[in-house]
């Protein structure tokens, strides 16, 4: 079909002086309009309709065809239908072509995007009944009116947003039309309308400073998408820290990717309404590539130099938590709050500044040493080892005996719920969303070397620490000169030993006064705002 898409910039403009010139995240106003309708699937003609010669040189700069408007049609008072209509019979008489759809794309709609025109086409073209087809937006809010020199409610009942009729409010992004019936009638919305409704972000037409302000946001936002794995075997760690840092990226827009292998983490993922995919592909590479984000951010341990230089030949930008392998030097920034390095790399950056702390252990009280009533056993998301029932078996005669009270904390991926039912005076709390009140309410912890260490040193309850594996052993902060005390590998530990342990601690109140206030002496609060600065950094530049 001969489609022909008008575009009408004058140049004069009081709301936004030269609004169709001006500089939008490093292009001039019309340069989107115009791009988007040139990259249409249906091969329109393009014409930008003006009465300003400087605007009219630029949209050929960009690629349109220009008409010049008599400035008899560039007046504030002038509508859209006969500087339409006078483009319309200009072009197609200088063409000599006959066009069946005629479409007016304001150059105000920067954020109209070519697909989203194309499926409007479409649907017009698929609809021989519709004569005239208009970009609209939903509005759902209780309104008012005046009547009489009066206020008066324009509904007949308050209800909430969902259950109002919706009202369509025009957008100006586009009006498709049929060239024979703005030929008859000289306008172009007559006979049947129909209504494509457009998403928020599409549907911004630009008014004013505030409506320019939002399509630069828009604009500039990228996409991060963060690729992940939380299973059974590597916790859920890198799932947790993750959501911290998305909630502080603000200004783009976030996906998460976790592997094939981690349903557990995805899981986690969805309850946190972030668009979230699982490994769908053989090689992952090709999911990351399917989904185009501007900066990867990698927290799945070490990554090899075969992922790495594969992964920068098509993202712009990648990030690395936790990562040992060889493919870190390929990476824009590494941050890596658990592990020591061999040697120091530029954009490396590594120690207990950059644990990311959740806002419960950022904005909570700190802990006030007292005798040992309450004691909390917590080894994260999974637990592989069971080191859960081998701490409870442990201690859990001695604390009947003195009175004190057992609180577990079971994970999402945490499997072994039975092998506690020999221990009926154990409090059991499963996959909790405000632990701090817990830490903060214990006197003393058990947990892994994970990240969990440093959550409870922003609250400072004395601990206990026993790694689940080899690599928890290599973890920099948790030891006695930061306030814990470390026992040896879970699965190699005695249980008369985690007793002595836990009993001298009990006894020891000079002991856990002096490991809260090692814990407490450590700025572990401000290590989101500076890891998030690092991100930034690398993510905003261009």
């Amino acid at each position: 079909m001969n489609i022909l898409v008008i575009i009408p910039a004058r140049g004069g403009s009081r709301g936004i002086p030269r609004k169709n010139l001006r500089t939008l995240n490093d292009r001039p106003l019309i340069y989107y309009s115009i791009n988007t309708a040139l990259n249409s699937k249906f091969k329109p003609d393009v014409v930008v309709s003006s009465d300003d010669d400087e605007i009219l040189m630029f949209a050929r700069r960009f690629g349109a065809e220009t008409f010049k408007r008599p400035k008899t049609l560039a007046d504030d008072k002038t509508t859209l239908e006969p500087v339409i209509y006078n483009a319309f019979a200009e072009i197609a008489k200088r063409k000599k072509k006959n066009y069946e759809i005629v479409i007016t794309i304001q150059p105000t709609s920067p954020m109209l995007s070519t697909s989203t025109l194309d499926k409007a086409i479409a649907k017009f073209i698929g609809k021989s009944d519709v004569d005239v087809l208009i970009s609209v937006k939903e509005k759902r809010h209780l309104s008012w009116k005046i009547e009489n020199n009066r206020f008066v409610p324009n509904y007949s009942e308050r209800l909430n947003r969902q259950q109002l009729e919706p009202v369509f409010e025009e957008t100006g992004s586009f009006v498709i039309c049929r060239a024979d019936n703005l030929v008859k009638s000289g306008k172009r919305i007559t006979g049947k309308v129909d209504l494509y409704e457009l998403s928020k972000k599409e549907a911004i037409d630009i008014d004013d400073y505030d409506d320019w302000a939002l399509c630069e946001f828009y604009l500039k936002r990228k996409k991060i998408l963060f690729v992940l794995t939380g299973n059974h075997q590597n916790g859920l760690g890198h799932i947790y820290r993750s959501i911290v840092l998305a909630y502080g990226i603000l200004n783009h827009e976030i996906a998460f990717l976790v592997d094939n292998e981690s349903k557990l983490g995805y899981d986690k993922l969805n309850g946190y309404y972030f668009t979230t995919y699982i490994q769908e592909h053989e090689n992952i590479l090709d999911d990351i590539r399917q989904i185009n984000p501007d900066v990867v951010i990698n927290d799945r341990l070490d990554t090899s130099e075969a992922y790495m230089k594969s992964l920068k030949s098509f993202v712009p930008k990648v990030i690395n938590f936790e990562d040992n392998g060889s493919g870190t030097i390929y990476a824009d920034l590494v941050i890596n709050a658990l592990y020591p390095e061999k040697k120091p790399l530029r954009n490396h950056y590594f120690g207990y500044e950059y644990f990311c702390a959740r806002d419960e252990f950022i904005n909570t009280k700190v802990k006030e040493v007292e005798d040992v009533n309450n004691v909390l056993v917590s080894f994260g998301g999974v637990d592989p080892n069971n080191l859960t029932r081998k701490v409870v078996e442990s201690i859990y005669e001695f604390c009947k005996r003195n009175r004190i009270s057992i609180t577990v904390v079971e994970g999402l991926g945490y499997k072994e719920h039975k092998s506690l039912n020999d221990f009926p005076d154990v409090k059991i709390i499963r996959n909790v969303t405000n632990i701090s009140e817990y830490f903060l309410e214990s006197d003393i912890i058990f947990t892994s070397a994970g990240r969990t260490v440093y959550e409870i040193a922003c609250i400072g309850t004395p601990s206990i620490v026993i790694p689940q594996n080899e690599r928890e052993m290599t973890h920099l902060f948790a030891d006695s000169s930061t306030g814990f005390i470390k026992l040896g590998l879970g699965k190699d530990l005695e249980n008369q030993e985690i007793l002595t342990t836990f009993a001298e601690l009990t006894e020891n109140k000079k002991l856990r006064k002096e490991m809260n206030k090692k814990m407490l002496s450590y700025d572990l609060r401000s290590g989101k705002k500076r890891t998030l600065s690092l991100m930034n950094q690398i993510i905003e530049d261009r």
